[in-house]
């Protein structure tokens, strides 16, 4: 387990999912719902909180009052773990267990990417003697204790450790290509390489040490830099010479990017397989059981993966599903409706989704109000 005294953890969350069709509209991308369960931001607070983590400062850079209220009523209602809001803490915490009717009014610039968010609420960040900085992000699939990561960046006396894993080359150009010495001390980082000479991808999380971070964050700052860590930010460390090791992640990652991955995700889910061949990730750990994910949409009910039952064939549902047609490799979420006739094949129905009767819904994702987002044919797992 961590010790939380040293380490300041924050979870950079500004996607607005312009990437995920009529699933991303409306919506902020860190509450999208995934896997008959949660939303995307919770797996990240689901593992601070599991590895000792006390506390997780936002750093959030799109429709900041939404995502607050929610996190608030989700995540900030035990004693042992909430999430700090920054400049806007102390309205929440001064509303009496509900929520702010006003919030402090802005007086700091608006932050332009997830690295500069770091700059501009700095205080947060390094202030109470924060050592160490475990920086998280918002749209990743995965359980993970971060307490050994700390203790081997402690041990080590790295600048930053960061976490990687192993995935099919063919998916390297979709991330940040990282590849280390036979000391294990990092020594190219790609993002995004057209050409990758590699399969050792940045796997989104990584430890820094307080005092080089901000050191290095002062550097770039007023600098023409595009305001991110994976561009910036450790290209910046990695060519100042800093001490940067790698921390290999062997379980199950996925960053979820575009409703293509969502939905292949989900049909790693359903299946009784470790995954789809083509799905990008990690080619041999199984996907999450439903089990071990974060319970945060409907708790109260029960959910499992069905192999074979009435109406029902390798898929998850909800024990709350009333479906009066047939499911097959399908995720469905608490409150889903199928009606009589209705036929729904590798596909995901959100929280209330109803199939009307007679219905042939394959390969789509179904909204809360009903509207099916197919999936194009070239793309379908």
């Amino acid at each position: 387990m961590a010790e939380a005294g040293a380490v300041r953890a924050v979870l950079l969350a500004g996607g607005e999912g312009r990437r995920m069709g009529p699933l991303g509209a409306g919506r902020l991308k860190p509450l999208m719902p995934y896997g008959g369960a949660c939303r995307l931001i919770d797996f990240s607070l689901a593992n601070a909180r599991a590895s000792g983590l006390g506390e997780v400062l936002l750093l959030s850079q799109y429709e900041e009052r939404r995502l607050m209220d929610d996190l608030h009523r989700v995540w900030n209602t035990a004693a042992d773990f909430r999430v700090h809001f920054g400049p806007y803490d102390h309205a929440y915490r001064s509303a009496g267990g509900g929520l702010p009717r006003e919030l402090p009014e802005r007086t700091w610039p608006r932050e332009r990417g997830t690295a500069d968010a770091l700059i501009r609420k700095s205080a947060y960040v390094f202030g109470g003697g924060a050592e160490q900085v475990l920086v998280l992000h918002a749209d990743h699939v995965y359980r993970f204790d971060y307490g050994p990561l700390i203790e081997e960046h402690r041990a080590s006396g790295a600048a930053l450790t960061l976490a990687y894993q192993r995935i099919e080359p063919r998916w390297v150009p979709l991330f940040g290509m990282v590849e280390f010495d036979a000391a294990g001390h990092l020594t190219a980082f790609v993002e995004k390489p057209e050409n990758p000479t590699g399969d050792l991808v940045f796997a989104a999380f990584c430890v820094f040490d307080a005092r080089v971070l901000r050191r290095t964050l002062e550097r770039l700052d007023g600098t023409r830099w595009q305001h991110d860590i994976s561009r910036d930010v450790i290209p910046a460390m990695l060519a100042a010479g800093e001490h940067i090791r790698g921390h290999e992640v062997t379980g199950h990652w996925q960053d979820i990017g575009t409703v293509e991955r969502y939905h292949r995700a989900h049909l790693a889910l359903a299946s009784p397989e470790p995954g789809p061949p083509d799905s990008p990730g990690p080619s041999g750990p199984p996907g999450l059981s439903v089990e071990r994910m974060p319970w945060t949409i409907a708790p109260e009910v029960a959910r499992r993966r069905v192999a074979r039952a009435p109406g029902v064939r390798d898929s998850v549902v909800p024990a709350d599903l009333v479906n009066l047609g047939l499911v097959e490799h399908s995720v469905l979420f608490p409150g889903a409706r199928i009606g009589a006739g209705a036929r729904v094949r590798r596909s995901v129905l959100l929280p209330g989704a109803a199939v009307p009767p007679g219905a042939d819904v394959d390969s789509a994702v179904v909204l809360e109000d009903g509207t099916v987002q197919r999936v194009p044919e070239g793309v379908r797992a």
